[in-house]
């Protein structure tokens, strides 16, 4: 007859090899997912909503045209042979490493043009790379489609699909209904043209009377790639269910309650601003070659023949106070338009045409917040300058676009 110190003896065994199996459980099959012979990564997210400094800034990094091929192989254009012994996209890859380290912004924003779709073979694989720098910092970020990202082999419904699920990217393939009354398919907005139309918040600084409050609206919006207008080829544009949409989201954002304190009734709470971020710059953008503008304007505005009222309709919002866009890779200024600025990025990618001896660059954006009291308010100030990729990185042109105190 067995006594009770063998039963021990027995069950200890037991109870380890339960153990090793609930071990390996967790760690093969709760973390990872196995289909067939292929692992599935769970998508890494970032630390959201997105938010305010407690110093009472937020930072975003402009990357425009970054014209990516397949990496080591792929050439530069309009370089000196001087400036590099090998010029290749990994350039590019070490410029935006640089620019986040730097820099070190609270988010980035891709305007398109983020691969080269004739220098692939293989669209998935350049995304993967071009957004790599972004993905191994951690930080949140988004982007837009250009008129070159779907000329490989991926259409821009799958490429958008796979942006909005790498990694720390919040980026979306087209708005969540959001109790705005338009018609949805499982949640997502069905009547809206393009892919990349989205609208990302931006809340008050921790432990300020805004905390829970979105002070910052950041716009998205794809302006398409080519398109045949009254039987003559043009540049896409941003359609009219597009505005429609964003005219819903601004008045919803608009209306939403706001603690007016501080504030008195003589100064009411400002109305949250915006900032718009797209590819192919609007019409009249080609106005600004008359008017004073802060940077360089090198080369023709190339838009679209359509001019689809994307000015009138942000004039009208009132919450948009600067556009941030890309496509003409030798622009890299800021000039305002019915009280609103549109701002170039700039070439940005090594593959991507330039001018020879003229640095690639990156628009940096920073809003400010006004100082209460006793916390940290709304925005105050909202500021941009560049920085370019040559030896003293050097920052330029810096400029305020919209400061509510001259607004009011």
């Amino acid at each position: 007859m067995a006594s009770a110190s063998d039963g021990w003896k027995l069950f200890l065994p037991y109870l380890s090899f339960i153990f090793v199996i609930l071990y390996f459980t967790h760690s093969h099959f709760v973390t990872k997912l196995f289909i067939g012979s292929e692992t599935v990564r769970i998508k890494k997210t970032p630390d959201l909503p997105l938010r305010f400094r407690s110093d009472g800034t937020f930072k975003i990094l402009q990357v425009a045209d970054m014209h990516f091929g397949s990496g080591i192989i792929t050439s530069c254009r309009d370089v000196l042979d001087s400036d590099f012994e090998y010029c290749s996209d990994l350039n590019t890859t070490r410029f935006l490493k640089r620019l986040i380290e730097a820099e070190n912004p609270d988010f980035v924003a891709f305007t398109g043009d983020n691969i080269f779709g004739p220098s692939t073979t293989d669209a998935a694989e350049s995304m993967f790379k071009a957004f790599g720098p972004a993905m191994e910092s951690g930080l949140p970020w988004a982007a837009v489609l250009g008129n070159h990202d779907q000329e490989s082999t991926m259409n821009r419904e799958e490429l958008m699909s796979l942006i909005s699920l790498m990694d720390y990217s919040v980026s979306q393939v087209n708005p969540w209904s959001d109790g705005l009354p338009n018609p949805t398919q499982h949640g997502i907005t069905s009547n809206i043209d393009g892919f990349g139309n989205y609208h990302l918040r931006v809340y008050g600084a921790p432990g300020s009377m805004l905390a829970n409050s979105s002070i910052m609206n950041l716009y998205f919006l794809d302006s398409g790639d080519r398109a045949v207008y009254q039987g003559k080829r043009t540049y896409g544009w941003i359609k009219e269910s597009q505005l429609n949409w964003l005219r819903n989201v601004a008045i919803e954002f608009q209306a939403q309650k706001r603690d007016p304190l501080p504030f008195s009734d003589a100064f009411p709470p400002p109305a949250p601003p915006a900032l718009a971020f797209f590819h192919i710059p609007i019409p009249e953008t080609r106005q600004l070659f008359y008017q004073e503008i802060v940077g360089e304007f090198q080369e023709g505005v190339a838009c679209s023949s359509v001019n689809s009222g994307v000015l009138k309709t942000f004039v009208s919002m009132g919450d948009v106070k600067a556009v941030f866009m890309g496509h003409d890779h030798k622009n890299d200024f800021c000039g305002n338009l019915d009280g609103i600025w549109f701002c170039y990025g700039g070439g940005f990618g090594y593959h991507a045409y330039g001018k020879a001896g003229w640095p690639r660059r990156a628009r940096i954006i920073l809003a400010e917040l006004q100082k209460g009291q006793s916390s940290w308010m709304g925005v105050e100030k909202i500021r941009t300058w560049k920085r370019l990729d040559d030896e003293k990185f050097s920052r330029i042109d810096e400029q305020i676009l919209w400061d509510s105190r001259l607004s009011r």
